[in-house]
């Protein structure tokens, strides 16, 4: 297998909504909140469902990765409920190797209410349910071991078993990938992930907000001075900056796509990875590998959902 993904299992339910609905909740926009289930009933029972989706951010960028023809797989914790079943069954018809064995848990599974403004920018409340439970126990070893490279969401680190999930599945890989997925998880957890960018990582995937704040950086330009002095392949995106890679000493760029009609930012980051991590494991250039991000994200921004 190419790659192994290993994120929360989360079911997306998409949903359109006023800015209004967002003050009215307490809701910064374009940010991600974990809710409890009460609270993610009541904000969805008032809301129209566009779309649910076997969701969660790697096994966006996983989906994305199967799409292009590579071989890979997913591992997220579901219950053995209807939203689990639901689960495995959105990725199973997406060609993606589904490689958890979910059975009868206490809590139900994850799912994520995507909530889309009328300026396609993207607030998401998430109730993880039982895909943050995610513990060492669940990670198979061999799994790993048989995976060239395995990418993680920074979603998933959390203190006690899913810390041990992540060391486990890192200390077994061969190459780990990382999303640091959101600037409220960096800002939760700073100590811990600029240890792993540091120290645990081979290639690490950011927006400008989060390696930003993950440095305490002052300009851009300390964001590329750090990147480049600790050796690894660091892949930042810019917005309508574009993006750029770094890897040791070399830095490449590319620009973002012109004149899209955007529809819902939701998946951008997601399927930039893929298109970055389909480039690095079929031996393409980083210019050409950064190139094949920026496409899969401008095609997956002018239509509603994660999925091209």
């Amino acid at each position: 297998m190419k790659i192994l993904g290993i994120g929360n299992a989360i079911v997306d339910v998409l949903c359109k909504v006023s800015d209004n609905f967002l003050i009215k909740n307490s809701l910064v926009k374009s940010t991600m909140k974990l809710v409890n289930e009460v609270e993610f009933k009541k904000l969805l029972s008032s809301l129209k469902i566009e779309e649910t989706i076997s969701g969660g951010s790697i096994a966006n960028s996983i989906v994305g990765l199967s799409q292009l023809g590579n071989k890979v797989g997913f591992l997220g914790k579901v219950n053995n409920d209807d939203l689990g079943q639901k689960y495995e069954e959105g990725l199973k018809k997406e060609n993606v190797k589904y490689l958890y064995n979910k059975k009868k848990e206490p809590i139900p599974t994850g799912s994520c209410l995507i909530l889309i403004t009328p300026d396609s920018e993207r607030t998401m409340c998430t109730f993880l349910g039982t895909a943050g439970k995610i513990s060492e126990q669940d990670v198979d070893e061999v799994v790993i071991r048989n995976s060239e490279m395995i990418f993680l969401e920074g979603y998933l680190w959390d203190e006690g078993e899913p810390k041990k999930a992540f060391d486990k599945a890192i200390d077994c890989s061969k190459k780990t990938a990382m999303s640091l997925s959101d600037l409220f998880c960096v800002e939760r957890h700073k100590s811990h992930f600029l240890d792993l960018v540091q120290n645990r990582l081979d290639i690490i995937f950011a927006n400008e907000q989060e390696i930003t704040s993950l440095i305490n950086a002052k300009s851009f330009d300390e964001v590329i001075l750090f990147s480049k002095k600790i050796k690894k392949n660091i892949i930042i995106t810019r917005g309508d900056k574009g993006a750029i890679s770094i890897n040791n000493d070399e830095l490449v760029e590319c620009n973002a796509q012109k004149n899209l009609n955007i529809k819902d930012l939701t998946g951008a980051g997601d399927l930039f990875a893929a298109g970055y991590l389909h480039g690095i494991i079929n031996n393409l250039s980083m210019k050409e590998s950064l190139f094949k991000g920026t496409e899969l994200s401008s095609k997956i921004i002018q239509k509603i959902g994660a999925r091209i």
